[in-house]
Order: structure tokens, then C-alpha cells, then sequence
């Protein structure tokens, strides 16, 4: 995923195999992995917590877990039941703080309601925290310390694939985020920053998307909303990164059924756009391999030695 789309002479986006790279990751935490056990004697260890028996998270939680045994870690998993008090969860949130064995925790959410996402999430020790979501994370990020933050997963993954597809420089382009979440849109704004690009964060109430989308190099979206954004929103050589992921109905499949569509109306966007992720196969299975690289960093944080390098 090299080249300028600038040049480009074709009539359809280059696709972005999100699959591909993130098996690049995944191998590639394998590798550095070896590498750490063998130089310090020391294993990554990841913790999931499930709470409850939600069928969405029971999957993505296994994913997680499966993946981490591939990467050679060390992989707990915690199944909890729904009415577990907050009390017991926080009380389970320090002891897996207080395991050296264990250098990342996951607690999967959403949470029931009876229990305040907010205060488990800060309980994480920030060095632990892989999702990245804890304030100290949060702050590091803000202020450019990405040396010793943990960047939120699906951000993380989009920069990657943003910087294999420019090139290192990603300096002085005009990139739009389209949604101003804490877990994508606003991280991914700060990493862009980070990147000397020029920066706009859009939302419900942006004027005229549309012209400010043609506008950009970088088109990140992550608004939530199913095909939101129009192919003709796509100017001549921008890459769109297509972060929504939308159950939408599919009679064409029979009745009852089902498939997945991002934010970006795919079918008009790749004759518009240099390069595009699909939905699915984009940026999902980036998120888990990222997951997996900051497991690893966290690790070698904690062992002394200087972060991986993907």
C-alpha cells in the first residue's frame, strides 16, 4: 500500500486490506514476543473480563483471547456473572493489577447497568490499560507523549494503515474525522496532529459535510451512522477510512437477514476515492491485532526494554 494517490490513473479505489496487515501485526507481535521471552524471560500476560453473557461480546471476547494464545501470551479470561456487584468487579480489577504475570487488562463493555463503566475503567492501572481509555492514556495522548501513552485500539489501527498507505510523512495533509467519540474520533484527531496534519473534527452539526469532505486527503469516519457518507463526498486522491460498523437489512439474502455496511456508502465510494478500507475486512480486525501490539508494549514497559516497533 505504497504511492501517491495523486497519480493515480484508474476509475476504482485501491482496497486496504485491513485483514492482511493486521495478520503483519499479529505476526509481527509473535516475532518480538519470542524475541522478549528469550532476552528478559518474560511472557506477555493479557486479562479479559466478560461480564455477563451478552452473544455479541462472548465473541468478540473468544477472538480476543484466541488471538493473544497465537501471539504466545499468556491469556486469561474472566466470565463473570451479570449480577456480580461493582464491588466484586473493581476488587478483581486490583488483583489483576497487582499479578506481574499480567501486563494487560481488557474489561469488555458495554457493562451491566448497575455497574459504573467510568470508575471501572479508571480502576485500571494506565499502565495495564490496553484499550487506552483511562485519563492518564488520555492525557498523554492529548499532549503528544506517544512514547509512553497506550493509544486506543481502533485509532491506532486506522493510523497504521494511514501511514503504510502515505508513506512515514503524513505531514502537512488535510484530514477530516467525521464523529467525536473518546474511544475513536477524538484519539484519532490527536494522533493526526501528532503527524503535523491539518486537522478538522466534524460532527452532527458540521455545515455543509459534504463540500468539506471533497476537501480532504484523509476522510476518517466514524459517526455510527449506516453509508452516511456518499461517494461524490470523496474528492479525487483521498484515502477513506472506514470505521463504522452497521447491521442493515438484506432482503436480497431472504427474510430475516442481515449484512454489515460501514459509515462510507462503499459501492459509490470506490469511484471516487485513492484508496478505501472495506466493511467488513477494514478496520476490524486492526482493532484486535493493535490490542495484541499494546499488550506487548505494555509488557516490555514493565521488563525495561524499549517499546516494539510495527
Amino acid at each position: 500500500m505504497t504511492g501517491d494517490p495523486a497519480t493515480r490513473d484508474d476509475a476504482s479505489a485501491e482496497i486496504i486490506d485491513g485483514k492482511a496487515v493486521g495478520e503483519d501485526i499479529v505476526a509481527s507481535v509473535r516475532a518480538q514476543t519470542e524475541a522478549l521471552r528469550a532476552a528478559s524471560n518474560v511472557t506477555p500476560g493479557l486479562a479479559v473480563v466478560l461480564v455477563g453473557a451478552d452473544p455479541a461480546s462472548q465473541v468478540y471476547v473468544r477472538n480476543k483471547s484466541v488471538k493473544a494464545e497465537a501471539c504466545g501470551f499468556k491469556s486469561e479470561q474472566h466470565t463473570m456473572p451479570a449480577d456480580m456487584s461493582e464491588a466484586d468487579l473493581l476488587d478483581l480489577v486490583g488483583r489483576l493489577n497487582a499479578d506481574p504475570s499480567i501486563h494487560g487488562i481488557l474489561v469488555q463493555l458495554p457493562l451491566p447497568d448497575h455497574i459504573d463503566e467510568t470508575r471501572v475503567l479508571r480502576a485500571i492501572d494506565p499502565r495495564k490499560d490496553v484499550d487506552g481509555f483511562h485519563p492518564i492514556n488520555v492525557g498523554l495522548l492529548s499532549t503528544g507523549a506517544l512514547e509512553e501513552a497506550l493509544v486506543p485500539c481502533t485509532p491506532a489501527g486506522c493510523h497504521l494503515l494511514l501511514k503504510r498507505r502515505f508513506g512515514a510523512d503524513l505531514s502537512g495533509r488535510n484530514a477530516l474525522v467525521i464523529g467525536r467519540s473518546n474511544i475513536v474520533g477524538k484519539p484519532m484527531a490527536q494522533l493526526l496532529l501528532s503527524e503535523s496534519c491539518t486537522v478538522t473534527v466534524a460532527h452532527s452539526r458540521t455545515r455543509d459535510l459534504p463540500a468539506l469532505c471533497r476537501s480532504m486527503d484523509i476522510v476518517v469516519a466514524a459517526v455510527g451512522r449506516p453509508e452516511m457518507v456518499r461517494g461524490d463526498w470523496i474528492g479525487p486522491g483521498a484515502v477513506a477510512i472506514d470505521v463504522g460498523i452497521n447491521r442493515i437489512d438484506a432482503p436480497e439474502k431472504g427474510p430475516g437477514k442481515a449484512r454489515l455496511v460501514g459509515d462510507v456508502c462503499f459501492d459509490e465510494a470506490v469511484g471516487h476515492a485513492a484508496a478505501i478500507t472495506p466493511v467488513p475486512g477494514g478496520i476490524g480486525p486492526m482493532t484486535i491485532a493493535m490490542l495484541m501490539a499494546n499488550t506487548l508494549t505494555a509488557a516490555c514497559r514493565a521488563a525495561g526494554v524499549d517499546d516494539p516497533r510495527f
